[in-house]
């Protein structure tokens, strides 16, 4: 019928529709398109604003909440992929193209805090989050060195491809993950006892427990995507889990593991985040397109301060 719009939402169990899930606005709003792939979208709260990747473009975009304009933030930007913010606000960047995860300093100058394991280059660094201990862990597959689309091409100096942790006092780069077939998304549980870890090429989440040193045990399969790849993925502040599937959309699993339902985004869906205000906006990077939708859930808050 003229006018009438896609279907949106998805239950595929009650909880998705008496959780709140599927609250909120109606219909998507794309908030910029023209990239040649969008990931790894950040909310800035102290600026009202919000960073992502145009990986292909080798470029940083800025979007800015009180007026809609969008600007460049940062180009050339080392290819990159995932962006997380620490305890001080400070930007934490996989940078694809120079296979090193970074950090930008208040001042605008840039830090790199991880590029070699034992004296071997990087591969391609895709996601990162900080804990609240100041830690940064980010996963590490071959996405940017298999071409020259979102990188550079080149060899894997270590021959796998893992999870690290980059200890906050030392700055020793550790690995605490292996055996996956692409890395890509990683989340630390809301009460950091637990971190997820997507695998695109497998297809399924993974989740570990964090002990108190920093090291992980466990790694059991946490969800399979049966229609995409999950990429992505964050947590809301009353547990449940929210995963880019590629072409799934994106998918919402209770605590148990349950696919609760999914939000149907056009396009092939890679990275999401929690933002705005009240962290009840979701910002989604779907192909060539940032899109937005204000809901009535809430992402988990940003992390406390670790220190000077």
């Amino acid at each position: 019928m003229p006018g009438e719009q896609p279907q949106l939402y998805e239950t595929l169990d009650e909880r998705f529709r008496t959780g709140r899930c599927q609250a909120g606005d109606s219909r998507l709003e794309a908030l910029y398109e023209g990239c040649r792939w969008a990931e790894g979208p950040v909310y800035v709260p102290a600026g009202r604003y919000l960073l992502w990747s145009d990986i292909p473009n080798d470029r940083l975009l800025r979007w800015d909440e009180t007026t809609g304009a969008v600007g460049v933030f940062r180009s050339p930007a080392g290819y990159p992929n995932g962006n997380a913010l620490d305890g001080q606000g400070r930007l934490i960047t996989c940078e694809q193209g120079n296979r090193r995860v970074t950090r930008t300093e208040h001042d605008g100058s840039v830090t790199v805090i991880a590029e070699r394991f034992q004296g071997k280059r990087l591969n391609s660094p895709n996601d990162a989050v900080v804990k609240s201990d100041g830690s940064v862990w980010f996963s590490d597959p071959e996405f940017g060195i298999a071409t020259d689309y979102e990188g550079h091409r080149g060899e894997s100096e270590i021959g796998a491809r893992n999870v690290y942790r980059v200890d906050p006092g030392s700055g020793e780069v550790r690995l605490v993950a292996d055996g996956f077939q692409g890395p890509n998304g990683l989340v630390f549980g809301p009460d950091e006892r637990r971190l997820y870890v997507s695998d695109s090429l497998a297809n399924h989440i993974r989740v570990f427990d964090v002990r108190d040193d920093g090291t992980l045990t466990g790694g059991e399969v946490f969800a399979e995507c049966a229609n995409g790849s999950f990429d992505n993925i964050r947590f809301d502040d009353e547990g449940r889990l929210w995963a880019g599937a590629m072409h799934g959309g994106v998918h919402c699993y209770d605590p148990d593991g349950t696919l609760l339902g999914r939000i149907l985004v056009p396009g092939t869906v890679a990275n999401i985040r929690f933002g705005g205000a009240r962290r009840n906006r979701m910002f989604i990077a779907a192909d060539t397109t940032l899109y937005s939708l204000v809901m009535s859930v809430t992402g988990t808050p940003p992390l406390p301060p670790a220190g000077p």
